[in-house]
């Protein structure tokens, strides 16, 4: 489907799931977890994010991970990063995702979610596709307790494909988790 024929009805589901009468169904529906997970087709992701922006407005704000990485690598430097990326390429959630007090962008992404939902917004991840290859998935996000915690439900615009078995496909080649959340396709 196009996003013509698409959007609206996604959009319907998506105010639903947000409607304050409605949260409480997000934790029935997504086995306890706390977040929605818009799909769309990868192709059609700036109109899906222009619609965003028109239809949520001042109830959210939207953090683009895209530049939360430039962030991350800006901080370390780039030819550091260049380095301690080269040493773990095979490993690359330990530079992305790693268990040392030092912040990385996995704590940048919850520090910047967890600022929006103390402020009273929903907080919503877009431009998710950068993600890829860091060793980071939506899970660990969705699962996190700082996520599992907050008023809002978080809202994560993700470029996926469900192909004919029911799969989550993220990117259209990639198999994806749609545990604890509300999928909304």
């Amino acid at each position: 489907m196009s996003f013509i024929t698409d959007h609206k009805h996604k959009f319907e589901d998506l105010r639903f799931y947000l409607d304050a009468n409605n949260k409480n169904q997000i934790r029935l529906k997504g086995n306890g977890g706390n977040s929605l997970l818009f799909t769309y087709p990868p192709a059609e992701e700036k109109a899906y994010l222009e619609e965003a922006l028109l239809r949520l407005g001042d109830q959210a704000a939207f953090v683009e991970v895209n530049h939360l990485l430039v962030k991350y690598i800006g901080e370390i430097g780039w030819d550091e990063f260049a380095n301690y990326y080269q040493d773990f390429a095979t490993t690359p959630s330990i530079v992305f995702k790693g268990d040392t007090d030092d912040v990385d962008l996995f704590d940048l992404i919850l520090a910047k979610l967890k600022a929006i939902d103390d402020a009273g917004r929903i907080p919503v991840l877009i431009r998710t596709g950068c993600l890829y290859g860091t060793g980071i998935e939506n899970v660990m996000i969705m699962e996190h307790p700082i996520v599992m915690s907050f008023k809002n439900p978080l809202v994560i615009f993700y470029p996926a494909i469900i192909d004919d078995q029911k799969n989550l496909q993220f990117l259209g080649f990639k198999p994806a988790s749609k545990y604890r959340c509300v999928l909304i396709d």
